[in-house]
């Protein structure tokens, strides 16, 4: 059936990792040690910062919506990925489609902008350490992250609107266990050369600006180290920046690939894409909080507190 003439809206089939058996237990029980990882990772570092008064900084702030749109992104994913990956391949209605890519392109586009704010706090504090105090304000991180969130709001919800006036018609089958927006388009019967446009614009306009404001503050932070005479005080600030690197490159390096390889119109092997599909989704969930939990004390020690406790 297509949906462009009123008739019953499409039930697209969402396909697991390709080669694996159907029923077949080991990619569940892996995927479901990384959903927990993940969950356990973000909830304890979500209750660290908010116990101790100590990572209340802005830095530790943003720390915290990372973690939460970490959890969004995971989350909104969940069901599907594990039903995939343990029977017949799911199906999703055309509008529960559409709900699960405005979340995962939503959560994705407010993760890159608390990356790019975090760079921005990072910048701050080591070019212009005398003015961090008065410039990184509680009320200041306040409203980036609300802009953060209605950024990612305002660019997916037309994207997701686009996509539900396109007729579907012939093979409803994506090519990952979840809804994303270019592969979505690739299934429609109608002319989607605007609604990819926009796609297209949007993803350039949120990841693609931040990524390459994130490479500028890093030019200008490297210049600021670089400048310093002491040895150590070099090491020292650069130590700063290592956690937030690693968490840039985990969530950068597969959505570019995602979207380099949609974008060149070459279509990898259906095993290749999926994995970079879900690393892409799955990675940068599960590491962030180890990355951040390795490199920070406090955060260690709250963590440990809480698990002792809960011993």
């Amino acid at each position: 059936p297509c949906n462009g003439t009123g008739l019953s809206p499409p039930t697209f089939i969402l396909t697991g990792i390709p080669g694996v058996p159907t029923g077949s237990s080991w990619p569940a029980l892996l995927l479901c040690c990384l959903y927990l990882l993940m969950l356990l990772g973000n909830c304890c570092l979500l209750w660290a910062i908010g116990t101790d008064r100590g990572l209340r900084t802005p830095m530790h702030r943003f720390l915290a919506l990372l973690a939460l749109a970490d959890l969004g992104l995971s989350l909104c994913t969940l069901p599907t990925v594990l039903a995939a990956s343990r029977s017949e391949p799911p199906s999703l209605r055309l509008r529960s489609c559409i709900a699960q890519m405005f979340f995962i392109h939503s959560f994705s586009a407010i993760e890159s902008g608390v990356l790019l704010a975090m760079a921005f706090d990072r910048f701050v504090a080591i070019c212009h350490p005398l003015h961090y105090g008065s410039v990184l304000t509680g009320s200041l991180v306040g409203r980036a992250g609300g802009l953060i969130v209605l950024r990612a709001v305002s660019v997916v919800l037309p994207a997701a609107v686009l996509v539900r006036r396109m007729p579907f018609c012939g093979s409803h089958v994506l090519s990952h266990p979840f809804c994303l927006h270019h592969d979505m388009l690739r299934l429609a019967c109608g002319d989607a050369r605007v609604s990819s446009l926009y796609g297209l614009t949007a993803v350039l306009l949120t990841t693609g600006l931040d990524c390459l404001a994130i490479l500028l503050s890093y030019v200008l932070i490297l210049r600021t180290i670089l400048g310093v005479v002491s040895r150590q005080a070099r090491a020292k600030a650069f130590s700063t920046c290592i956690s937030h690197l690693c968490a840039v490159l985990i969530f950068y390096i597969p959505l570019i690939g995602l979207y380099v390889t949609h974008c060149s119109g070459k279509r990898l092997p259906p095993l290749a894409a999926t994995l970079l599909a879900h690393a892409y989704l799955l990675v940068p969930p599960v590491l962030n909080p180890l990355v951040y939990s390795w490199k920070t004390k406090r955060i260690r020690r709250q963590i440990r507190i809480l698990l002792c406790r809960r011993g």
